[in-house]
């Protein structure tokens, strides 16, 4: 029997689709984007900083992707970041699935925040929503009506943050378009947020 010639060496790392690349890419120019929106995060901190002190309370509230951040955010200052300190007096409006789907029931979808928010937000309180379009109507009209409650409002979104920027009293709009970018900014967001609470809370 013949030789056969020997079989290529296996290559310990195979070669990587240039999407993954592109958005290893994208995610480094939104963060870096970042830099320039850290006063903006930092008045939101303060915001909060200042409505705990004063004992109001944050609602945040989003949807998909976005409710799952406003849990995160709630999950940090109810938990602690990295400091052992009191809980801070935070609710996310998309954690009682009876409220949720009664209200979507008997009035609509795009009612579930916003009739929440008009029964428990008041001055003093602060009203985060989560949104990657700044469209969804739901999120618009929660901030709407949290306005009209004289509750304080911040919008995480991106781009411009469309509608939902009317109604907001503290913009922080991750650098990007592209959804996974805004809800990676997100993340970095509420973190760099959660930093600065839990440093003053624990103090």
């Amino acid at each position: 029997m013949a030789d056969l010639p020997p079989r290529p060496p296996t290559p310990l790392t195979p070669p990587i689709p240039d999407v993954l690349v592109e958005h290893v890419e994208g995610h480094l120019a939104a963060a870096r984007g970042m830099v320039a929106l850290l006063p903006a995060v930092e008045a939101a901190a303060d915001l909060l900083i200042e409505t705990f002190t004063r004992g109001g309370t944050l609602y945040t509230l989003g949807n998909g992707g976005s409710a799952a951040d406003a849990q995160h955010l709630t999950g940090e200052l109810i938990g602690h970041y990295k400091r052992e300190r009191r809980p801070l007096p935070t609710v996310t409006l998309t954690t009682d699935a009876t409220v949720m789907t009664c209200i979507a029931n008997d009035y609509a979808y795009d009612d579930v925040f916003a009739r929440q928010v008009r029964a428990l937000a008041r001055p003093g309180d602060v009203v985060a929503a989560f949104t990657t379009s700044g469209n969804s109507p739901n999120v618009v009209g929660a901030l709407r009506a949290a306005q009209a409650n004289g509750a304080m409002t911040v919008l995480f979104g991106g781009g411009d943050g469309g509608a939902a920027a009317r109604f907001a009293d503290r913009l922080l709009l991750a650098p990007s378009t592209e959804t996974a970018r805004i809800q990676e900014i997100h993340t970095l967001m509420l973190h760099l947020i959660s930093e600065k609470v839990d440093a003053w809370a624990a103090a």
